[in-house]
C-alpha cells in the first residue's frame, strides 16, 4: 500500500512539473502575441491619425474654395459704375466699282469705328484704297497689285445706333431666301450682287423663327461715309438691318424706290443686327 501511494505521488510530481514547463513555453508564446497586436495597433493608430490629418486637411480645402467661389464682389461706393459696352458690327459691306472705261480711282472710307476685317487691306494712310477699276467691276488694288472682285470691309462701331424699325417687313426664318430674291432685285441689285448677299445673309436669318427688316439709309451712311474720287454718277447703298423675332408682329411696310445706273456707278451692301449693346 506505502509502495502504491509513492508510485502515484512519483507520478504527480511528474505532472505537475511537465504542466509547468508547457505553461510557461504558452505564457511565453501569448505574450509575444500580445506583444505583435500592441505593435499593429499602434501603427493602425498612426495611420488613423495619419488619415484624420489628411482628412482634415482635405475638408479645410474644401471650405476655402467655397468661400472663394460663394464670396460676393465687393465694389468701392466711391468708384463710379461704368456700363460694358458690346459693340455693334457692320457686316460683310462691299463695295463693288463699275467705271465705264478703266480708271484710276480712289475710295476713301471714313467710318465712325474700327476696321477688323478687309480684303484688298484697308490703307490706314489714304482711309480707304486706291485701285484700278474696270468696266465689270473687277479692281487691281495698286498696294499689292492682285485682282479682286471688290472691296471688302467689316467693322465695329464706336457708339450704339438706335436703329428706326418702324417700318420694315417681317419674315419668317425659312421664307429669308425668296423674299431677298423679291426684294433685292426691286432694290436695284443685279443678279450677281443680290445671289452673293443671299449667299452670306440667308444662312444666318432662316436659323431665326422670323426676322424683322429694315433698310437703313441716312442712320447707316452718316457714320460710314464714303468719298470716291472721281466721283460716281450714281450710288446705291443697301444696307440691312435685321431683329430677330419669337413671333411675327404687325408695322408699316417700307417703301421701296427703284435705281437707275448712270455712268460710272457705285454699288455697295452689307447689314447689322439691330440689338441693345449696353449691359449693366
Amino acid at each position: 500500500m506505502v509502495q502504491t501511494s509513492k508510485i502515484i505521488l512519483g507520478i504527480l510530481i511528474t505532472s505537475s512539473i511537465l504542466f509547468s514547463c508547457g505553461g510557461n513555453d504558452q505564457s511565453e508564446a501569448n505574450s509575444e502575441q500580445v506583444k505583435k497586436i500592441d505593435i499593429n495597433s499602434n501603427q493602425n493608430q498612426e495611420k488613423l491619425k495619419k488619415d484624420k490629418i489628411f482628412e482634415d486637411s482635405l475638408n479645410k480645402s474644401k471650405n476655402e474654395i467655397k468661400k472663394v467661389i460663394s464670396k460676393p464682389k465687393t465694389e468701392d461706393p466711391e468708384s463710379p459704375k461704368i456700363p460694358v459696352v458690346k459693340p455693334q458690327g457692320d457686316y460683310k459691306p462691299v463695295i463693288y466699282l463699275y467705271p465705264e472705261t478703266e480708271q484710276d480711282v480712289i475710295v476713301q472710307l471714313n467710318y465712325n469705328g474700327k476696321i477688323i476685317a478687309d480684303y484688298p487691306s484697308y490703307n490706314e494712310e489714304l482711309k480707304g484704297w486706291r485701285v484700278k477699276a474696270f468696266p465689270d467691276g473687277k479692281v487691281i488694288n495698286y498696294s499689292d497689285n492682285q485682282e479682286y472682285s471688290y472691296l471688302f470691309w467689316e467693322g465695329q462701331r464706336k457708339e450704339k445706333i438706335n436703329w428706326d424699325l418702324s417700318k420694315g417687313f417681317v419674315v419668317k426664318g425659312e421664307d429669308t431666301k425668296v423674299f431677298l430674291q423679291k426684294i433685292l432685285p426691286k432694290m436695284g441689285l443685279t443678279p450677281k450682287e443680290y445671289n452673293e448677299f443671299i449667299v452670306f445673309w440667308f444662312p444666318i436669318l432662316q436659323n431665326n423663327k422670323y426676322n424683322l427688316i429694315h433698310f437703313a439709309d441716312k442712320q447707316y451712311t452718316d457714320q460710314a461715309a464714303l468719298n470716291i474720287t472721281p466721283e460716281p454718277e450714281s450710288i446705291l447703298r443697301v444696307f440691312m438691318v435685321y431683329k430677330p423675332l419669337e413671333f411675327p408682329i404687325k408695322i408699316e411696310e417700307q417703301a421701296v424706290h427703284s435705281f437707275e445706273r448712270k455712268g460710272f456707278t457705285v454699288i455697295e451692301w452689307g447689314g447689322t443686327k439691330a440689338e441693345d449693346i449696353i449691359l449693366y
